[in-house]
């Protein structure tokens, strides 16, 4: 035996067969009195000697290894630790195969009736190990091995088999004598891991402290972050699961939540020197503490005041540029929602924290201030969506225009007061639709289709229902070209508009159309009446155009083409029989109102069309024109059809009518339901209601309710204030 301890890799396989037989051999030998394997009082007797010399042969074989072990200290009392568990371990495995037969009769019978010191011969072979020599040195070995990590946190090489070695001997000196099997950590813990976590707090306690003291925020993050990632790896080289865990959360405290202030004092600097790379070294440390709350809250904030501010440097242009002012909001959109996917790791609460202050910051802001009214902010939105869906020289590819109108899209989800971009939007498509001026018909069914998707079925069903009608509008009018129209000597193409569906006015005007113009209209209505019968149709000339051509120019021998409104061919048209005109002669031939004559008149001016034949600035109705024969200009085709005024007024009065007819209706809707109600919790639901779709103002509020008793769908409850009931 002391042989095969020594040196068990040369030992002869002659002597390894023999001594196993001699172990089968006693063990199956027939005891006094009894049969080979018998029992005795309860268990063999067979067996028990052999094993009892064997236990007696190990402890002398430690105290050897002990006297030896107590004259080395530090590394070398380790690395002849490791040698001498690493030539045992070994060996009593090969000793455990020798002595099968003992285990698997003797030791089994044994512990079956219950004796509590004895063991297969692998399992005793490290109890005696850890009773009679790693018990008397586990201090001194527990602290060479500290000593090697302090080592190796300094910088300096160590052999790392030094280390592992002695843990995992630590890890197999523990076991459950229930069941055998399953691994105990009770040495590892009590002896080694233990000290090791308090040992690690320790030593980065002094190095945390120190370093943060002497340098910058921004180095000691890179700092910590490389200590993190050496101790991960060291743990997964070194340490059970269980402890790796330990060591993980002791660092988090000592390198994060001891400092957390510092850092979190260190967020606003990162925010405005855009230190991408610091901000994701910062949420990558306070990740693992959730050290995010006052940090979000001051993220929305920043992107706040930057939005405030970007807009405030542009207002006096973007009030009146919707390019300049969607841009802007999106330069700062971009910069930060790319900070929160990439630096921030797309991190739920900074993405809400970005959705909060960019909704603040586009709904209220230096723009809205100088127009003078909090709803400006769709209002630009809108024109900008027209004015990338409206045909142009300068319309981008059709693949920009979808990331165009995905940048709208993101905005409009800030906007609050959504009914204002569908009126405004509707009112431009509405333009576009009817004078073909749209970019891309698929384009303009995709927005559409996104609109539907943010607000539903409802904000966009007239919008859907315009396309219809222009499609029908189409197939009824070459139907009409095929038959009763085949006698028009030009082009007509007539639109037919459902009132309810497109967001169009009344002429403000009487018109008299050219006679060719006048008998092609009365065609047409007696073709629709006698299709649809019971509908009517109702001339909106405000809204229609045309070309005229012109000759006898001195500047073009070809002439040119003028693309006209309705009202501008009439003016003009009456200048084929005569010379000049006053504007008297001309209302008299059109029937065109006072005002709409002189608008119609100034553009006519305005694009040199036309010009003026007696003195004066002021036009009335004693002012002579002509048209003008010495019109000249760079082009063939000639728009002159230049919109006059400005019909925002008009538009954001007919949204306050709007709103409030849909406070009244979501307040009938509530009372309804709940009978009877008290007045703050009215208002409360009704705003909850409507919210959706604008930020109805209080005042309203209380108006459509007073509106509501007079029209009687209320009443006040009597002796009780402020509670109203409703009537059925």
């Amino acid at each position: 035996m002391a042989q095969f301890l020594n040196d068990f890799t040369t030992f002869p396989k002659e002597r390894w067969i023999r001594m196993y037989t001699s172990v089968y051999n006693y063990c199956t030998a027939r005891p006094p009195g009894g049969r080979a394997g018998g029992r005795v009082k309860g268990a063999t007797f067979v067996g028990e000697e052999l094993y009892f010399q064997l236990v007696e042969f190990l402890k002398r074989h430690m105290k050897s290894l002990l006297r030896e072990a107590e004259q080395r200290v530090e590394q070398s009392l380790l690395e002849f630790y490791d040698n001498e568990w690493q030539r045992y371990s070994v060996a009593m495995r090969y000793l455990n195969h020798i002595f099968h037969y003992l285990n698997r009769h003797w030791v089994q019978r044994e512990t079956e009736d219950g004796k509590q010191n004895v063991y297969e011969i692998y399992r005793l072979a490290l109890v005696i190990w850890r009773d009679h020599f790693f018990s008397a040195l586990k201090s001194r070995i527990t602290r060479a091995i500290l000593q090697l990590f302090a080592k190796e946190r300094n910088g300096e090489q160590i052999d790392s088999a030094l280390i592992t070695v002695a843990v995992a001997s630590y890890r197999s000196l523990g076991f459950n004598r229930e069941h055998p099997k399953e691994e105990s950590l009770q040495i590892y813990k009590e002896y080694f891991a233990d000290d090791f976590v308090t040992d690690t707090e320790v030593y980065y306690i002094a190095e945390s402290t120190q370093f943060v003291g002497t340098n910058s925020v921004s180095y000691y993050m890179v700092k910590v972050l490389a200590r993190l990632d050496e101790e991960d790896k060291r743990s997964r080289l070194y340490l059970h699961s269980s402890t790796a865990a330990e060591v993980k959360r002791t660092l988090e405290r000592v390198f994060i939540e001891n400092q957390l202030d510092a850092l979190r004092a260190e967020f606003p600097a990162i925010l405005e020197n855009d230190r991408t790379d610091d901000m994701a070294r910062l949420f990558e440390l306070l990740r693992r503490v959730n050290g995010f709350s006052c940090l979000r809250d001051t993220f929305e904030l920043y992107v706040q005041a930057v939005g405030v501010a970007a807009l405030q440097a542009v207002a006096k242009q973007a009030v009146n540029d919707p390019k300049l002012y969607v841009e802007t909001i999106l330069h700062v959109l971009n910069k930060y929602r790319d900070m929160v996917n990439g630096s921030l790791q797309g991190d739920p609460g900074f993405l809400e924290a970005l959705q909060k202050g960019c909704r603040k910051f586009i709904n209220e802001n230096a723009v809205c201030a100088e127009a003078l009214t909090p709803t400006k902010s769709p209002e630009l939105l809108a024109r900008y969506t027209d004015a990338i869906l409206r045909k142009s020289a300068r319309t981008p590819p059709e693949n920009e225009l979808e990331r165009l109108l995905d940048d709208i899209m993101e905005i409009f989800t800030y906007v609050e007061d959504k009914d204002v971009f569908q009126t405004f939007y509707g009112k431009a498509l509405a333009k576009r639709l009817i004078h073909g001026t749209s970019a891309s018909e698929d384009l303009e069914g995709t927005m559409i289709g996104k609109l539907k998707g943010a607000c539903g079925f409802e904000f966009t069903s007239k919008l859907q229902r315009m396309f219809g009608d222009v499609s029908v509008s189409k197939d009824k009018a070459e139907i009409f070209r095929k038959g009763d129209g085949k006698a028009v000597s030009f082009d007509f193409t007539p639109l037919v508009l459902a009132t309810g569906a497109w967001p169009l006015q009344s002429p403000t005007t009487d018109f008299l159309a050219p006679a060719d113009l006048h008998a092609c209209a009365a065609l047409f209505s007696t073709f629709y009446e006698r299709e649809f019968a019971g509908r009517r149709l109702k001339w909106l000339h405000q809204l229609s155009k045309g070309e005229l051509r012109g000759a006898g120019y001195a500047s073009s021998k070809v002439g040119y083409v003028f693309q006209a409104s309705l009202y501008q061919m009439g003016v003009l048209l009456l200048f084929n029989e005569h010379k000049q005109l006053s504007l008297a002669d001309i209302q008299a031939s059109t029937r065109l109102a006072d005002a709409v004559l002189v608008n119609t008149i100034k553009v006519l001016m305005k694009t040199k069309v036309m010009t003026r034949v007696d003195a004066g600035e002021e036009i009335n109705k004693d002012t002579t024109v002509c048209a003008n024969n010495n019109f000249k200009s760079k082009r063939t085709r000639v728009l002159i059809n230049i919109p006059v005024g400005d019909d925002t007024p008009a538009t954001v009065k007919t949204i306050e009518e709007d709103r409030l007819l849909q406070i009244q209706a979501a307040i009938v809707r509530i009372m309804k339901m709940r009978k009877q109600l008290q007045h703050t919790q009215l208002v409360t639901e009704t705003i909850a209601m409507v919210q959706n779709r604008f930020r109805p103002k209080i005042q309203s509020i209380k108006r459509s309710i007073d509106i509501l008793i007079e029209k009687e769908y209320l009443e006040r409850v009597a002796d009780q204030k402020d509670v109203y009931s409703y009537i059925a």
